[in-house]
């Protein structure tokens, strides 16, 4: 349950109401946790689903590519919500369940090829705290994709990371989106989180 009381599905808002209306669709009739907490605040609100409606029209990557890393930059931060969501979405979009589970060691795994892990290389790069991505990283990646596609690459990732730290504030955890299929695990450290 969230700290902060989510609106309810019936608001009379019009904006809201609407996009709680789309939500419905998108999201097998329910409205996730996060937009009704993040409706509490009209302005923050517009500007979360500005950046999320811009991310899901940007096309220049793979949809598959692009989960695989938001869900390993959820699984760095260890938001519940996210890894359920993002595992949901990511096989949605072709991302296997052998690669779900295999996240933690994706360098050594048979299941990611090298731009799949020259990606998470990245997501793990702009997960850490400080930021650990190097010129030569980038570089790689140039090697692969064109400049448009690393910085829609590099939004998804930090985009990704707002979902997670907010959620993780408001402890909002995982709605089952998931539920009875694989889902990825968290890669925290054991008590390196407060209790959400």
């Amino acid at each position: 349950m969230a700290r902060i009381e989510p609106v309810p599905a019936g608001t009379r808002r019009p904006l809201i109401r609407l996009t709680f209306a789309m939500a419905r669709r998108r999201f097998g009739g329910r409205v996730p946790e996060p937009m009704r907490v993040a409706a509490r605040h009209p302005k923050i609100y517009r500007s979360y689903l500005g950046m999320e409606m811009g991310l899901d029209k940007a096309s220049l990557v793979d949809d598959r590519i692009k989960e695989l890393a938001t869900i390993k930059a959820a699984a760095m931060t260890g938001c519940e919500f996210c890894i359920d969501i993002g595992s949901f979405f990511g096989q949605e979009h072709g991302v296997t369940e052998a690669q779900l589970l295999d996240l933690p060691r994706y360098q050594e795994s048979p299941h990611f090829d090298e731009v799949e892990r020259l990606v998470l290389d990245l997501a793990v790069g702009m997960t850490r705290t400080p930021v650990d991505v190097s010129d030569e990283l980038i570089a790689r990646l140039g090697e692969h994709f064109s400049d448009e596609q690393i910085v829609e690459l590099c939004g998804a990732i930090a985009v990704e990371q707002y979902r997670a730290r907010f959620n993780w504030a408001l402890g909002i955890g995982s709605e089952g989106y998931a539920e009875g299929a694989v889902c990825a695990r968290p890669e925290i450290p054991a008590g390196a989180v407060a209790t959400a």
